[in-house]
């Protein structure tokens, strides 16, 4: 699929069909994570791979938005490996977990992989019930499998402001 047809089409799935992930298409994404450009090429992303009924478990308790999706990945960051902006108000740690979370969630659909990238949780709380290091910062989740038979985009998926709206020219 183009480029511009995969972003075009691709939607937040919230209701998965229970199938695995292939092990070779989960690869294929977690690779396409690890090849996100980070700040100074720290690369201080950390993917947390949840497929366990245990892990899956403390997801559930953690959000109502896994939607049955059978993986789960857990994008963080190590606070201790970021690099620190011009004036020292920001970091890198954010937005490159950001940028990889996105590479995530594009090669999902690439493979032909559903997901929904989900911030609906208390990232502190979740970090201690995965026993995560106190280093680490989550920034997000991806749910990950196959959207079930009567899945489809929200009715207000297609809707976009105009260039117009978001862009400014200077």
């Amino acid at each position: 699929m183009e480029f511009k047809e995969l972003i075009r089409h691709r939607y937040s799935c919230k209701k998965y069909d229970g199938r695995q992930v292939p092990q070779e298409k989960l690869d294929a994404i977690l690779e396409a994570g690890r090849l996100a450009p980070t700040a100074k090429n720290l690369q201080e992303q950390i993917v947390y791979v949840i497929q366990s009924p245990d892990g899956l478990a403390k997801i559930d308790k953690a959000t109502p938005c896994r939607y049955g999706a059978p993986t789960v990945l857990a994008v963080a960051f190590n606070r201790e490996n970021v690099f620190t902006y011009p004036g020292g108000k920001r970091d890198s740690g954010v937005e490159d977990a950001a940028i990889v979370a996105t590479h995530l969630m594009l090669a999902a659909a690439d493979e032909g992989v559903d997901s929904c990238w989900l911030n609906f949780f208390d990232p502190e709380l979740l970090k201690q019930d995965l026993g995560l290091p106190e280093n680490e910062d989550i920034l997000m989740l991806l749910d990950l499998g196959y959207a079930a038979p009567d899945a489809g985009p929200l009715p207000n998926h297609s809707s976009r402001k105009p260039l117009s709206e978001t862009v400014r020219r200077l």
